[in-house]
């Protein structure tokens, strides 16, 4: 008896320890994709880049002028699948002025929003 309990006891204590437990993911913040950054552009107001990104997970509460997107995501199978984003943007009178972090701007990112287009030139 006493062997069979000792059996239970270290296979229990091996399975807990083993690779194949299940690990969940856990993904946190913002999830932000290029086609959304590519739709930004300087001069946007603040309720636009909301629309167009959602809201920011960090506000500063010194400055409301610079809002924060940041996205962490942990897996639970393995570390190399780890990674986190960050995006940070600015404004000014309640206009963007400027953004920066880990993705790639749009080449239409400097063209100011609303700026007259050429086809709206012609008429």
């Amino acid at each position: 008896m006493l062997f069979r309990i000792s059996i239970i006891t270290i296979a229990l204590s091996l399975s807990a320890c083993s690779s194949w437990v299940y690990r969940i993911d856990i993904p946190q913040g913002n999830y932000l994709e290029q086609k959304s950054i590519d739709k930004i552009q300087i001069g946007m107001t603040k309720e636009q880049v909301k629309f167009v990104l959602g809201s920011p997970v960090v506000i500063d509460s010194f400055d409301q002028n610079t809002w924060n997107y940041i996205y962490r995501f942990k897996s639970g199978r393995s570390e190399k699948l780890n990674m986190q984003k960050n995006f940070t943007i600015t404004f000014e009178d309640d206009k963007l002025v400027s953004a920066s972090g880990d993705f790639k701007l749009s080449e239409n990112f400097n063209v100011p929003f609303n700026a007259p287009t050429d086809k709206m030139k012609k008429n």
